[in-house]
């Protein structure tokens, strides 16, 4: 890390009072020693609240796991907004605790500067991670740092054949029945069934987006439609190489789209400022009635409006949409994240360390962390593992909140818990899924850049996607005009701000990866 890097995190410590965070670790933290596998250890390990439940100490997993390993864990808890800055200043100070969630990125970034654990020189007594590499070469690539150490255990997102995914399109099929209004299957028609809500129900703004970039952002999904791009960077499914979605010949038509739904009052009028509790008090109380969301929120959100009194609220799914000859599609869930375990280059009793890191990616290990404890929290069907029936249509609320399952910051298998959950869906969720099958493709796989790539990155990709924000928003509400001058001025821009320069450099990267022509 640069010295004046270093030097701003420091002070930024002690002005904020933390200092106590950036000092040697805990003396019992670690400690154990020797090569007794059961010896009681205690290990410390970075955490924050979440909102379903804060983090326990008599979480009944840690339990079983202390009594299969002698291991003891230790949850340092900072809140969510503070997660990001304790985990900088750990990282400049080099006093992280023992286990600690980190990005990949930061794990090949850090390592080799003996920050974090070099796995690579334990595998050979750890069978469980080294299978898990074997299995995962995406997950070796994106956690081995320049100097060939294997720095991180990246989290698994989504199964291996890429079929499951996390977002679908929300409308309000109460109304849809009383209106009798057909689901649209084309742009066109999408259209038309906003103006048609709009007609039936004149007070509301049918369409409003959860965000204007990110994967549910309005930009992101109206882009994809009208250009096969998801988001600004990607690659594209056609040609397996990353595009720049502007360049597309399509994304002027997805502003002319929007622009016109905003005029035309179709879509909600302050869309680019909503909060998120904002977003969701209009799409309970029927100010809006159409949104691109988590497939998982649609039951739970169906439920609050009737117990808010809308006893014939429901919400339901209709089919993704896409411009015509654009691929229409939706990513799957990536299956390796862009997350992963480190383990600090500085605890005590490195052997013991890594030996339960080991078994925390073991089956039994892993059950633990993403299933919980068969016959309190999953009962198995047929051989197939099934959440309690009483956690409802969204278990991880109370799985998180009463037993530390599926909890983010400890979990090392998303995809296992996701799998169970869906095994127990609604009838309703299930057709669904089945409807939404024939638009998810597999993820594109994470990409590994240099230090080059990186300062370059970050010295253009935050200015460039501040002034696509901008721009796209001016354009959307009609402040600034959409023409072929305008928009190419908006090209030009992008440009000048170094749009040749990252998706050259993100197709080199991806080139270098994993061998792509």
């Amino acid at each position: 890390m640069k010295k004046r890097q270093l030097s701003v995190i420091l002070t930024a410590c002690m002005l904020t009072g933390v200092l106590a965070g950036c000092s040697d670790k805990e003396a019992g933290a670690g400690e154990g020693g020797g090569t007794d596998s059961k010896k009681p250890v205690t290990f410390s390990w970075l955490a924050y609240d979440r909102v379903e439940g804060k983090i326990r100490t008599d979480w009944e997993i840690f339990k079983e796991i202390e009594a299969k390993t002698g291991v003891k864990v230790n949850f340092q808890i900072v809140s969510q907004e503070g997660l990001t800055e304790k985990k900088q200043i750990m990282i400049a100070t080099n006093s992280t605790t023992d286990f600690i969630q980190v990005s990949t990125q930061e794990g090949r970034e850090h390592g080799p500067d003996k920050i974090f654990l070099n796995l690579n020189d334990y595998l050979d007594k750890a069978p469980n991670l080294k299978s898990f590499f074997d299995k995962y070469p995406e997950a070796k690539a994106v956690a081995t740092g320049a100097d060939g150490g294997i720095y991180t255990v990246p989290v698994i997102e989504g199964d291996a054949e890429g079929k499951g995914f996390n977002f679908i399109w929300y409308t309000r099929k109460d109304l849809l029945d009383k209106y009798a209004l057909k689901a649209p299957t084309t742009m066109d028609e999408f259209y038309q069934f906003l103006k048609a809500f709009k007609e039936k129900e004149p007070n509301s703004y049918p369409l409003i987006p959860n965000a204007i970039v990110g994967d549910t952002g309005l930009y992101t999904v109206f882009g994809r439609a009208f250009t096969g791009i998801h988001g600004f960077y990607n690659i594209d499914p056609a040609t397996d190489k990353y595009a720049f979605a502007p360049y597309h010949k399509g994304y002027k038509d997805s502003l002319t789209f929007l622009n016109k739904l905003y005029t035309e009052k179709l879509l909600d009028p302050e869309y680019s400022l909503l909060t998120q509790a904002q977003w969701e008090e209009r799409i309970l109380t029927g100010k809006s009635l159409v949104t691109y969301f988590w497939k998982a929120d649609l039951e739970s959100l169906t439920e609050k409006a009737r117990k808010a009194g809308k006893a014939d609220y429901e919400l339901d799914a209709i089919p993704q949409i896409a411009a015509d000859g654009v691929k229409n599609y939706q990513f799957s869930r990536p299956v390796i994240g862009a997350v992963g375990r480190a383990i600090s280059a500085k605890v005590k009793d490195k052997d013991r360390a890594v030996q339960f890191l080991d078994y925390l990616v073991s089956e039994e290990g892993s059950n633990y962390l993403s299933l919980g404890i068969e016959g309190k929290t999953y009962t198995k069907e047929n051989g197939q593992p099934m959440f309690m029936k009483e956690f409802g249509a969204s278990p991880f609320n109370t799985l998180r909140k009463d037993w530390g399952v599926w909890y983010d910051l400890i979990t090392l298998d998303n995809a296992k818990s996701r799998e169970v959950w869906e095994r127990g869906l609604s009838d309703k969720s299930k057709d669904i899924n089945k409807r939404y099958e024939p638009f998810i493709i597999p993820a594109p796989k994470q990409i590994v850049k240099t230090q080059e790539e990186l300062e370059l990155e970050k010295s253009k990709l935050n200015n460039l996607n501040k002034f696509l924000e901008q721009k796209l928003t001016e354009f959307v509400t009609g402040k600034t005009p959409i023409n072929d001058t305008t928009y190419q001025q908006f090209i030009d821009q992008a440009k000048k701000l170094g749009s040749d320069d990252l998706l050259n450099m993100y197709n080199t990267a991806y080139t270098r990866t994993y061998g792509k022509k």
